[in-house]
Formats: C-alpha cells, sequence, structure tokens
C-alpha cells in the first residue's frame, strides 16, 4: 500500500513522504481526485486514499433535469438571470452536486463571453471559446516549504487584470472571498461554491474569520442555490432544494430573502412562484419589462422541456442549442417549438 500511495502520487504529479504525509492531486488520464495520507503517524492504520471519479463528459441541463435533480422551470430561471449578469453561489456538503450545479449555470453564460474559472482541482468544464482555466498549484520546498505555491487568492488577484465577465471559482474557503465579492462589487460577475448548509450558515461564513466581509459587501450576492442529499424511494438522488435570492444583509447578520424556487420532498415536486427580487432588479438595471422577462422565461422553460422530450441530453448538443439561442433565438424557436 505504501509503495501503491507513493505511485499515485507519482502518477498526480505530486511528491508524498515523511515530511509531507498528505497529498491531493489529480490523475492525469481522467481527472480523478486523489487524497492519499503516507504513515501511521497521521493514520493510526496506515497509509489511505480516496479516489473521487467523474464522468467523461459533464453534465448537461438537460440530463440534470432528467435524474430529478432541478426542473425546466428553475433551470429557465438560471438561464435569464445568468444573462443578465446575476452573482451566485451554489452551496451544499461534500458530494452534493455543487460543482455539477455551477457548472450547469456556467453553460448559460453567453458564448462570446470571457469566462475565467479558478479552482484547486481542475473540474468544471465548458465549450466556451473565451474560457481561461486556472488552476492553484501547492509549493515545492521540501518539509512543507511553500516556494512557488500558487494560491486560490494569487489566481484570483490576477484574474480580475484579464478584463474577465465572468469569474468562477470552485470552492471559497478564506481570503480569495474578499477578492471575489470586491470584483463583483466592482462590475464583474461571479459564480462560486462554498461548504453550507443554509443561508444562515453562509452569512455567518462569509461574516466571521477568516473571511471578515461586511454585511454590505454581503448583500453584492444575488441568489443562493442550496444543493444536497435526499431519499426518494430508498434511492440517493441530489436535489436542488432551494433557490433563495438576498434582498438585504442586516448589521447583526439577519438576511431578508425571497424564495422562488422550493422543492418540496414530501411531493417530490419544484414549487415555484412569479414574484423574483432579482428579476425586479434587471428591470431597474438593463430597462426591459417584466412582461418581457416573464415571456423569457416561458420560452425557455418550453425549449427546455422540448429538449428533454426529444432524448437531447448530450452537453455538447445541448450546449450547442444554448449558444445558437443567444445568436439566432427566431431559428431555434422556430426549429423546436413550431
Amino acid at each position: 500500500l505504501v509503495s501503491f500511495v507513493e505511485k499515485l502520487a507519482q502518477k498526480c504529479g505530486k511528491y508524498i513522504s515523511y515530511a509531507n504525509p498528505i497529498m491531493d492531486g489529480r490523475l492525469p488520464d481522467s481527472g480523478a481526485r486523489v487524497n492519499a495520507t503516507y504513515t501511521e503517524d497521521i493514520s493510526s492504520r496506515g497509509p489511505t486514499f480516496s479516489i473521487r471519479m467523474f464522468t467523461k463528459e459533464a453534465w448537461s441541463p438537460v440530463k440534470l433535469m432528467s435524474v430529478g435533480t432541478v426542473s425546466a422551470e428553475v433551470l429557465a430561471y438560471l438561464w435569464i438571470i445568468v444573462e443578465h449578469g446575476t452573482n451566485i453561489l451554489v452551496v451544499g456538503g461534500t458530494g452534493s452536486g455543487k460543482t455539477t450545479i455551477i457548472n450547469v449555470i456556467a453553460s448559460f453564460i453567453k458564448p462570446e463571453a470571457r469566462i475565467i474559472t479558478i479552482e484547486d482541482t481542475k473540474e468544471i468544464r465548458l465549450m466556451h471559446e473565451n474560457w481561461l482555466p486556472s488552476v492553484a498549484r501547492a509549493g515545492t520546498g521540501v518539509g512543507g516549504g511553500n516556494t512557488g505555491e500558487i494560491t486560490l487568492f494569487d489566481l484570483l488577484r490576477a484574474s480580475f487584470r484579464q478584463r474577465p465577465d465572468y469569474v468562477i471559482v470552485g470552492e471559497i474557503r478564506g481570503a480569495e472571498a474578499n477578492v471575489l465579492f470586491q470584483g463583483m462589487a466592482s462590475g464583474h460577475f461571479g459564480l462560486a461554491t462554498m461548504h453550507a448548509d443554509d443561508v444562515k450558515t453562509v452569512i455567518k461564513r462569509l461574516e466571521t474569520p477568516p473571511i471578515n466581509l461586511s454585511p454590505s459587501l454581503v448583500e453584492i450576492l444575488d441568489v443562493i442555490c442550496l444543493v444536497g442529499h435526499a431519499k426518494i424511494k430508498g434511492q440517493d438522488v441530489r436535489k436542488l432544494r432551494a433557490v433563495q435570492e438576498i434582498i438585504r444583509i442586516g448589521e447583526r447578520g439577519e438576511a431578508e430573502i425571497n424564495v422562488p424556487f422550493q422543492w418540496d420532498p414530501r411531493r417530490n415536486i419544484f414549487m415555484f412562484k412569479r414574484d423574483s427580487h432579482v428579476f425586479k432588479k434587471i428591470v431597474s438595471k438593463k430597462g426591459v419589462s417584466i412582461e418581457e422577462l416573464q415571456k423569457e422565461f416561458e420560452l425557455r422553460r418550453k425549449l427546455l422541456n422540448v429538449l428533454y422530450k426529444k432524448n437531447i441530453m448530450e452537453f455538447e448538443e445541448v450546449q450547442k442549442i444554448i449558444n445558437e439561442y443567444y445568436k439566432n433565438k427566431d431559428a431555434v424557436v422556430k426549429r423546436f417549438l413550431p
């Protein structure tokens, strides 16, 4: 097992030893994430390893519908708010599907947009031509030194000099959150994930060390998507449990929110209401009417349902249709919604 862990580290291009007994890496062929420990000093039963596999192709919005994680209404809403520039945080526990959801949301970004993704381990996969993926790098110093280390903070700080339309952070934990929220406050649109169970926990994490954001800066966040595990008829499934819009954050960290979408676990359906605070913000900023947004919402909802019924679920195929919708909406409507 010691020999196998050493070979795993070599495959990942990483270094593991008695001096550095914990290793995080990525297998070059499959992109699978690897975590390993080396000695009995830190894992009393000897070396350990965990390999997290990923699908070869990213999940499309329609495929996510097919497994019941989201509904067409939720996706149509996300599509509209992403198009008009909205700051979104996806929160949930480990393995709840945060990265999958953020990848689906990012697929709704306009095809010509300049997107920068920043991650510890490369997981986000997009088809946009102007996509700049960045990955943090561990230090190369012996004995835990940080010589040559490139952190999420370093990458995020540099990204705002590259004129991005959207900045996507794989997971925010510390100082990089300050840079992301400052960037969002200066007009860049941000998407990110965070480990949390609900809005209260999110706000508490953002306003306390090591992040320490002020309530006024937390208000830059427009939407929080809560994802998690659930059991349906004895089967473990992932669900987008709720979409919550931030209206106001009080000085004591209390949040005033609007919930346009909520999953009902008893009936296993997504409930939604048409009163959207974010839609109202789009109306005030972009000059479009609420009637136009509602009409667009219905059109996109119908399109996603038609794609689902026609079994068009492959990531590349769905992405091409989304891109075509931006370039020639009438042609797409004529093709799928005659």
